[in-house]
């Protein structure tokens, strides 16, 4: 059965639409009051890991709003867990991994999982998501870099910089090769899965790849999400997003990527101008201005619409939107896209 909006799905094949679908990142979370309830009962990885909860949260912004895709509820850290690297998420604090990688032994007790069978909760909430969504939207799927998880792996925690995970690539580049080499292997295998279950796209979230200079990028970072998307882009359409990578958008454009997530700090010109002006580009409102009035939102995303041009487009925001945006705000978001004429 066809989906009732495929706009999102027509942006991503660079066919011609009325106007551009809108969705965005991190949409299903911490800025929704429902998403907040839920969170007083479960812990975070529970959330993740029971089809039930991660269905629910997914659809809860659907209820509310009305967006051109859903992206299921998840973590990328759930690929480090399947690879047999602890993960914890602290309150107030973020995640951790309290036996980093940092020496070749240490690295081998990393394995490249079966999926199917340490990811299967995740595959469960895809087929109970389809079913709950009954062809509205197209659901999205996602995975971090190979690059975004390495950081965790080996920094152990967040950070503004990473330097222990920097130190290890420039130190002993052959034991984050082998890392970066496993992990790649993973996520190939997780993403077809999830094509396999049903997503009708799948994005990759390349967080950190700004820590990087372009030479450093495309030896530790894009070197790899160039094979995932060359294993993939047969079968589903992939997008790249990389946080603070706008040096990268050229060389992006030609892995075979379905569309480009663009931040805030890249100009609609610039990247259309650095991608080439022939890829379907995603972004770019800066997620701190959901805190400016209703007003100014719709005119932002009005002028953000006509700047990248209504096709080949995807509005979203330039990463993922903040916990303490007001509802009503996302709204304006949202509905400045609708009411584009």
């Amino acid at each position: 059965m066809s989906l009732k909006n495929d706009l999102y799905l027509r942006a991503l094949k660079g066919e011609e639409v009325s106007r551009p679908p809108v969705w965005m990142m991190r949409q299903a979370g911490r800025y929704l009051p429902e998403f907040m309830e839920l969170k007083k009962k479960y812990d975070f990885f529970t959330r993740c890991q029971t089809p039930e909860l991660a269905s629910e949260i997914t659809l809860q912004p659907l209820r509310r709003f009305e967006n051109d895709a859903a992206i299921l509820f998840s973590d990328i850290l759930v690929i480090p867990q399947a690879m047999n690297i602890d993960v914890y998420m602290e309150p107030n604090k973020g995640p951790v991994l309290p036996n980093p990688v940092r020496t070749a032994s240490d690295l081998d007790r990393v394995v490249v999982p079966d999926v199917n069978d340490s990811l299967s909760y995740v595959f469960d909430a895809i087929k109970l998501t389809l079913e709950m969504l009954d062809n509205s939207v197209p659901l999205i799927g996602f995975a971090g870099s190979p690059w975004t998880i390495l950081c965790y792996c080996v920094q152990g925690e967040g950070s503004k910089n990473f330097d222990k995970a920097k130190k290890l690539c420039f130190s002993d580049p052959q034991t984050a090769h082998d890392l970066l080499q496993k992990i790649t292997d993973t996520t190939i295998a997780y993403l077809k899965a999830k094509a396999k279950a049903g997503v009708h796209a799948v994005q990759v979230f390349d967080s950190w790849g700004g820590m990087l200079g372009p030479e450093d990028y495309e030896e530790f970072s894009l070197s790899y999400m160039r094979q995932i998307v060359t294993a993939l882009k047969d079968e589903i359409p992939v997008v790249l997003f990389g946080k603070g990578c706008w040096f990268a958008l050229h060389e992006m454009a030609k892995t075979g990527a379905s569309a480009l997530g663009v931040d805030w700090t890249c100009s609609a010109r610039n990247a259309r101008y650095l991608s080439g002006g022939q890829i379907t580009l995603q972004g770019n409102y800066d997620p701190s201005r959901l805190y400016s009035p209703a007003e100014r939102i719709k005119k932002d995303v009005k002028e953000m619409i006509q700047a990248f041009g209504k096709d080949r487009y995807i509005v979203n925001l330039g990463h993922g939107i903040l916990p303490d945006i007001p509802v009503d705000n996302a709204r304006a978001f949202i509905e400045a896209v609708k009411e584009y004429a």
